[in-house]
């Protein structure tokens, strides 16, 4: 079963082709990134205009490199929440108008689970294990029994792992997008030079949950407050330390997590899961097993799309279509599992 993945949540115009679920025929991306870059960050409608401007080419290019044609495509997926309503809309009418146009069926995916889907296109991944969703806009810890079937553990209490690294950059004009340039400089720094706060919350009502809000604020407007004696307060050396304290915050709690469960497997998915430091903490821990997506399927993709839809479709679910986007996800609340069928 050949499905054509299409994804345009945020700032990436993006289009797959993924067969059963597994081999990816194409994979193509469109960055906006030129776009957005004066601005330091997404602009909703200059996303939702660029996306209606490129969504032809970049499906016309996806089904061209898997050496297809429209009409060998069994079916059609698209991402219909989270994200950017004017930037969700173009990619999932798109999908809904070609599914209608070829007769064949059409799957709504949850952004989310596309990217826990990820580290699923190169290797069988049994269930259950933990997942670990961190992105510009989602910081979450969860149990994941199926493709559809999680449970959240925990989350951000205020802002997001990645979207603290995007206001840190964007304050100290390090470069846009602001986790890479983070990421880059801190390769060259000393995380012992600064001793940033690490987020104290309650143990009862917060076991798993993390918050990154007064760390960036710290980092932002306090951070010589923190320098330690002896080091310098370059860029290099805060960005180091900041990235060591954000990183550590969520092993922290993802560790906690892997020994209540009793889970040995950990499963990364989102943007921040290319983040270097976090992939070595975590790779460093021995007892148990850590699989990420590769680099070029950790950000927004349409074959994490096209790869979970498929088992949707071998279940027997289609999407109707009147499948409206949402910009967030009701169901996706602390021990609810997500929706099986739609």
């Amino acid at each position: 079963m050949k499905v054509l993945g299409i994804e345009s949540s945020c700032d990436e115009t993006a289009a797959a082709v993924v067969e059963d679920g597994r081999t990816v025929l194409s994979n193509v991306v469109a960055t906006q990134i030129p776009f957005h870059e004066i601005y330091k960050g997404v602009v909703p409608e200059i996303a939702s205009r660029k996306h209606a401007e490129w969504i032809l080419p970049v499906v016309k290019q996806a089904v061209a490199e898997a050496h297809l044609s429209l009409d060998d495509i069994d079916a059609v997926a698209a991402t219909n929440r989270p994200g950017l309503m004017g930037a969700l809309l173009v990619g999932l009418t798109y999908g809904k108008t070609l599914a209608w146009a070829l007769q064949k069926p059409f799957i709504a995916v949850n952004h989310m689970l596309g990217h826990l889907y990820a580290a699923h296109l190169t290797g069988d991944i049994s269930y259950p294990y933990l997942g670990l969703l961190v992105s510009g806009g989602h910081s979450i810890i969860c149990k994941v029994r199926a493709f559809d079937d999680i449970d959240v553990l925990g989350t951000t209490v205020d802002d997001s792992v990645g979207e603290a690294f995007d206001k840190v950059a964007k304050f100290y004009n390090l470069g846009y997008p602001g986790g890479v340039a983070v990421d880059k400089l801190a390769s060259l720094g000393d995380a012992r030079a600064f001793s940033f706060p690490v987020p104290k919350l309650d143990e009862e009502t917060h076991r798993y949950d993390v918050s990154f809000s007064g760390l960036k604020t710290a980092v932002i407007h306090q951070r010589d407050l923190f320098l330690n004696d002896g080091y310098n307060p370059t860029t290099e050396n805060m960005c180091a330390s900041f990235q060591e304290t954000a990183c550590r915050t969520l092993t922290e709690k993802l560790f906690r997590a892997l020994e209540d469960t009793g889970l040995a497997t950990v499963v990364a998915g989102g943007g921040v899961a290319a983040n270097s430091r976090l992939r070595a903490l975590l790779a460093a821990r021995t007892d148990i097993t850590c699989i990420f997506p590769p680099l070029k399927l950790c950000g927004d993709n349409g074959a994490m799309i096209a790869g979970l839809a498929y088992h949707f479709l071998k279940r027997g679910d289609m999407s109707a279509l009147n499948t409206t986007a949402s910009a967030r996800i009701e169901a996706f609340k602390r021990g609810l599992a997500q929706v099986r069928r739609r």
